[in-house]
């Protein structure tokens, strides 16, 4: 078994073992399959085929970055809208806005006033 399987992005050591048991014991070998072929390896659907292919394909040209090794530039962080907010605290409990009513305080504003 070549120790590029597991290079390969969606391929660890288990997968990659089984794969080299079904005749596909290199990375090239991987690359060079179709996604038919390599769909009757056990574990492998038509779809995760064509990932995994590309991905072989991607390491034997060189392109590590885009073959699962590092990336050049970090991702971004989404910012978390007002949704993002709203959906942690409305998870609490089924009842949902109305269940909440009456609890904790009221912002009108008119109860903070002094007198």
């Amino acid at each position: 078994m070549d120790p590029k399987l597991t290079k390969i992005s969606g391929v660890g050591p288990a997968t990659a073992q089984v794969l080299a048991d079904h005749g596909f014991a290199t990375a090239e070998s991987v690359a060079a399959a179709t996604s038919k072929q390599l769909a009757k390896v056990p574990g492998f659907a038509e779809e995760r085929a064509g990932r995994v292919i590309a991905a072989a394909g991607l390491l034997v040209s060189g392109d590590t970055a885009s073959a699962g090794g590092k990336k050049d530039k970090p991702e971004k962080k989404r910012k978390k809208d007002k949704k993002d907010k709203k959906g942690k605290k409305g998870k609490k409990g089924k009842k949902g806005k109305k269940g909440k009513k009456g609890k904790g305080k009221k912002k009108d504003g008119k109860k903070n006033r002094k007198k």
